[in-house]
């Protein structure tokens, strides 16, 4: 199959239609609600033990560190990774607190947006990197999570300060929302969630769909890491650093081999968005790249419980030695 045929194949598979959704609207969603569709009617062939890809309220899930814990445990999910965007404050919060339910593991982790230029297949010029297994206590990672979290605040406040400008301002409404901290990192979410609040979105899709994405009228650029020093801070950490939802990787190759060479060695092939034809496609590039396969649900808990986001979740039970592997822990 060539690069081009692959492509289309994952882009195609990766973006599923909900029932009754034509391809028109299917083509109008924002790339993070297509990144975020579920495949309808997939079952896991057994429950997941495995989950490296969630999201609490220190970024933009909705749910607190210890609720997303108990959430998880309850489903018989072993080994956890809480990778809030930019932040490690959730990881650090359940470690103070001793919260985390027995039997059940945190692999300290991140998401990190990282900037690219140049690049007109990647959406809204941006690919995302997780970093498992990171050390929560590195000086240096933290400093550059800080300031990616510092040029997440400045475009946080340019866009409501455009939602203004455009008579829809989200001052009140942002207060009625959980408050955040310094080592929080302020996101898009919490903005459409201002915006279900004032009326002016009926979901957070909707508003990304509407106001948030790039073209749409509060949209503001991204500025912050760009993949090498996001891929050099989580390997310098300890870390995998793991491409995440990026379900065009057959299709460009040789920008995959760019990422390998800058560091990259893992890749998420077992995303709950991805059917199984896209799944075997992300394995392959796993395989001939020599990437650590990673995978996880990005539950972020807008659309359901966890519980439902689980339900759709298949990590394959060598998925967990295959990371400890590679972060030098015994299985």
């Amino acid at each position: 199959m060539s690069d081009d045929a692959a492509g289309a194949t994952a882009g195609e598979s990766s973006e599923p239609r909900r029932a009754g959704e034509t391809e028109a609207v299917t083509a109008n969603r924002s790339p993070s609600a297509k990144r975020h569709a579920s495949r309808a009617g997939f079952v896991p062939p057994a429950p997941a033990t495995v989950d490296l890809h969630t999201h609490t309220l220190r970024s933009d899930g909705i749910l607190t560190p210890t609720e997303l814990v108990e959430a998880v445990a309850a489903t018989g999910v072993t080994l956890l990774a809480i990778t809030d965007h930019d932040t490690l404050a959730g990881v650090r919060e359940l470690r103070a607190s001793g919260a985390t339910p027995a039997g059940l593991e945190i692999l300290p982790g991140i998401e990190i947006n990282t900037v690219v230029h140049d690049r007109d297949h990647i959406a809204e010029g941006e690919v995302h990197v997780l970093g498992l297994g990171v050390d929560p206590d590195d000086d240096a990672l933290e400093a550059a999570l800080s300031s990616q979290r510092d040029a997440r605040r400045t475009r946080f406040e340019k866009m409501v300060t455009k939602l203004r400008e455009l008579g829809m301002p989200i001052d009140g409404a942002l207060e009625q929302l959980p408050p955040t901290t310094d080592e929080d990192a302020l996101g898009r979410p919490r903005i459409a969630r201002a915006l279900i609040l004032t009326g002016n979105a009926e979901s957070v899709e909707d508003a990304f769909n509407r106001h948030l994405s790039r073209g749409r009228p509060a949209y503001v650029p991204r500025e912050g890491l760009g993949p090498r020093e996001a891929i050099g801070a989580i390997r310098a950490a300890g870390g995998i650093a793991s491409l995440a939802h990026y379900s065009e990787a057959p299709a460009y190759m040789p920008f995959m081999r760019s990422l390998v060479d800058l560091g990259l060695n893992g890749l998420e092939v077992h995303y709950r968005a991805y059917d199984l034809s896209t799944v075997r496609l992300m394995q392959k590039v796993a395989a001939d790249l020599r990437l650590v396969p990673t995978g996880g649900s990005d539950y972020h808990g807008d659309r359901e419980t966890y519980a439902e986001a689980h339900a759709q979740l298949w990590n394959p039970p060598d998925v967990a030695g295959g990371v400890r592997a590679a972060l030098g822990v015994s299985v």
